[in-house]
């Protein structure tokens, strides 16, 4: 029996291994052509913000399903690095706005201070969209998001809240559990996912509130 197991989980560790050495061919080949594609544009003098921020957004997005097939093959779980926080925060943010689609969505962002945290910026940037994307899917047709961050106590805090519908009061203590969803096409792994990034890279996010009103999440990082 022991081998039996043995060979199973040998055969389902090179099953991963290949479909994720498929998925990163067919990655490198999108990102080579949002490389053409811009460039294209570059030398034709064209100017369009919002076909330059979708460009940026592909790229963005393929950069976060290089990093999750890496962790199938449990290589480069973290890779941290030195970033400016408000930078890497308006970044993300700028990266979610690709989600309003239809809505009628007011983004309020201000970032009071600044320095540089040590994060995985893939991570953040994962995590940021992530709670975002949760806001805009609050929020019927017409709402606002703000985005609040400053530097202190030795931590990048960054507040993010939305007037949408509210967390039902039994179900927020969990809301980052594994398998967990309010959603009826939602898988439960987005939240879960978020805390246990951050967690590993001794930051943290927690809901603070949320209510008819407001629903307002915080996140945590570490100064490098």
């Amino acid at each position: 029996m022991n081998n039996i197991k043995t060979d199973n989980n040998f055969d389902v560790t090179k099953q991963i291994r290949f479909v994720s050495h498929e998925i990163r061919n067919h990655i490198s080949v999108c990102d080579m052509y949002a490389q053409i594609l811009k460039k294209h544009i570059d030398n034709d003098g064209y100017k369009n913000p919002s076909v330059e921020n979708a460009l940026e957004c592909i790229q963005k997005s393929l950069q976060i399903i290089s990093m999750n097939v890496a962790d199938l093959k449990s290589i480069n779980i973290n890779n941290q690095s030195v970033l400016d926080f408000k930078t890497c925060i308006e970044k993300a943010v700028e990266l979610s706005k690709a989600y309003v689609e239809d809505k009628d969505i007011e983004f309020e962002i201000f970032i009071k201070n600044t320095s540089m945290i040590k994060i995985d910026e893939n991570r953040l940037t994962s995590c940021i969209v992530n709670i975002i994307k949760n806001a805009i899917e609050a929020i019927e047709i017409k709402g606002k998001i703000c985005v609040f961050g400053e530097i202190k106590d030795n931590y990048g805090v960054l507040k993010i809240s939305n007037n949408g519908k509210q967390i039902p009061n039994d179900k927020q203590d969990k809301i980052f559990d594994y398998g967990y969803t309010s959603k009826q096409s939602g898988s439960g792994y987005g939240l879960h996912i978020c805390k246990k990034y951050l967690n590993s890279q001794n930051a943290d996010i927690e809901l603070v509130k949320s209510n008819k009103a407001e629903t307002l999440f915080k996140i945590m990082i570490p100064l490098a």
